[in-house]
């Protein structure tokens, strides 16, 4: 009897039945160790089938196998380097003593196909006597990652970034992600072996977490994920990006109660009470509600250190005069043909650059697509690409660039809902931390005929800040004046956040304001900073300037910052 079934948990099964097993039968033989028993026990019924989820489970060895292999249905269509197949073979006594003094016995490195061999580090310079955890995928080798004597890491080069062991979360609606390979290993020698690692540790500012993009689908029946990282800034940094990615509602959070990490709590209190610990994960805190335990950490860190610096673009001029949070909106306006559009692709450019920030854009106006990959392309590049550059290195590096980090949301109607909609699918697939909406009238609200202007501008910037601040995302709108007055030489009057249709509204809800205005007398573009909530990121009122470089398309700080005497509206 063969299930009809093509999938389970939305993996395609690609083999049914690999190990040749009784079909439908809730129990029999261990495909891993009947082979290996005594004569008399090598028929024994030692394991447990589940053919719904797709697992069988032995009471002899403890091990977990799939019963079926699987294809991903998600898979990048990137071409990624392939290591030379694994060789099953025995650590060496020094290897394994080592992993013994780390508590980590012989049977978890058989287990979790732990090798070792020599390999040439960059760090050092020379070959190397090196571990090896090998990232495998149903049954195919997809990367390596070496570490030396000397606490060197490195990847396979070119090859595919995915989480470690992570068959072993197929089937299961729990999981437990850790900060690294070590703390995968402690915790199946506690009897935990529905535990993943990320593939390159965390960092302050660089989580963009691209296996995460490579292995998305594995996530997408989990009712618990159990974020088990180390408590240092780092760690709890890329705990924030898992939870934005991954939902908070089935995220958990584990306190490993001084020790830095699983494996050192393995070392410091031993198997059962780490696995006790995990299994007292404690729920992520509640949405929309905040208790001063939640925020402890970060009342004293403000206590210390005061308020934390903003994010900048790069652009000097620009960043003496303005910075900024993420969960916050920036509206931008200006004249027609001043030059916005251009200096918010320049902005999520130095984000990406500074922080590798990916974008979203949902740009009515800067269509077709081909073109505003063009331009970005250009700013990446620094220069205007040739005929004679297609198909070149650089050709290669900076499209692949463009094509992991930016974006474009292509909809032949835009709504202010579809587009938050595919914004927040962006957020869980591809890690985007900003999202573009330009300009502001061509993607409407479905309530916006019937609604006053003011009231449904409120209700249009309500729900981006909230879209913002649940997924921790800087959005950008582009919003475009509706009154303008021309000077007594015929010059337009530079508009102000009040000059936008519904304009009190807009001053009073957004974060922040920025104006762009070309002058195309002078030859330059002005930045005027209209409004900063919070005046530790920058200066209402100042300004400055820049020089349009038509190759790159970029703009070119010209180092005369001016502050303005205008008074702003609450003053």
């Amino acid at each position: 009897m063969q299930i009809e079934q093509t999938e389970i948990n939305g993996f395609l099964i690609d083999e049914f039945n690999q190990h040749k097993l009784d079909v439908g039968k809730k129990e029999g033989i261990c495909p891993l160790c009947s082979h290996d028993r005594k004569p008399e026990n090598k028929k024994s019924k030692c394991s447990s089938y589940d053919w719904e989820r797709g697992l069988g489970t032995c009471h002899n060895c403890s091990s977990t196998f799939q019963l079926h292999t699987y294809q991903r249905k998600g898979a990048s269509d990137r071409e990624y380097v392939r290591p030379e197949p694994y060789i099953e073979k025995l650590l060496k006594s020094k290897a394994t003593q080592w992993f013994e003094s780390r508590g980590i016995s012989q049977q978890t490195l058989t287990d979790l196909r732990v090798g070792e061999g020599v390999e040439y580090m960059p760090q050092t310079g020379k070959q190397e006597n090196t571990i090896q955890f090998n990232y495998i995928i149903g049954d195919q080798l997809i990367n390596v990652k070496y570490r030396d004597g000397r606490k060197n890491f490195k990847l396979y080069k070119g090859a595919e970034k995915v989480f470690y062991n992570i068959n072993s979360i197929v089937g299961y609606k729990e999981c437990v992600i850790t900060e690294g390979e070590m703390d995968v290993l402690a915790l199946h020698e506690a009897g935990i072996t529905n535990a993943i690692s990320v593939p390159n540790g965390a960092t302050l500012h660089h989580n963009n977490l691209d296996y995460l993009d490579n292995c998305i689908d594995y996530f997408e029946d989990k009712e618990k994920i159990i974020l088990a990282v180390d408590t240092d800034e780092p760690g709890l940094a890329l705990r924030r990006e898992l939870v934005r990615r991954l939902g908070a509602e089935v995220c958990f959070l584990v306190d490993f109660k001084g020790s830095k990490d699983a494996n050192e709590y393995l070392q410091n209190h031993g198997k059962e009470k780490l696995k006790q610990t995990i299994k007292k994960a404690r729920a992520y805190p509640l949405e929309n509600v905040t208790t001063f335990k939640d925020i402890e950490g970060d009342v004293e860190d403000f206590v210390t250190n005061g308020f934390k610096p903003g994010f900048q673009i790069g652009l000097s001029n620009f960043d003496r005069i303005f910075s900024t949070y993420t969960s916050q909106f920036i509206t931008v306006t200006g004249i027609p043909s001043s030059g916005k559009s251009d200096f918010v692709d320049q902005m999520v450019v130095g984000y990406n650059a500074n922080y590798n920030w990916k974008t979203a854009f949902a740009s009515p106006e800067n269509a077709p697509n081909y073109l505003h990959a063009h331009k970005l392309m250009r700013k990446v590049w620094g220069d205007m690409p040739q005929r004679e550059d297609i198909g070149s290195p650089k050709w290669k590096e900076v499209g692949e660039h463009v094509n992991d980090n930016f974006f474009f949301i292509d909809m032949e109607k835009y709504t202010l809902e579809s587009v938050l909609r595919k914004g927040a699918e962006l957020v869980k697939r591809k890690g985007i931390k900003c999202l573009v909406i330009d300009p502001f009238n061509k993607v409407r609200d479905k309530n916006a005929s019937s609604l006053d202007v003011n009231v449904y501008t409120m209700e249009y910037l309500t729900k981006i800040e909230s879209f913002a601040k649940k997924y921790d995302v800087l959005v950008f709108i582009v919003a475009h004046p509706t009154k303008m007055y021309k000077t007594q030489d015929g010059k337009i009057e530079e508009p102000t956040m009040y000059n936008i249709k519904g304009g009190g509204e807009w001053y009073d809800a957004s974060y922040h304001g920025l104006l762009v205005h070309r002058d195309y007398e002078a030859k330059n573009t002005k930045v005027k900073v209209l409004k900063v909530k919070f005046q530790n990121l920058g200066d209402n009122g100042a300004e400055c300037f820049f020089t349009w470089e038509p190759s790159s398309g970029s703009y070119i700080p010209q180092e005369n910052v001016e502050i303005s005497n205008e008074k702003m509206p609450w003053e």
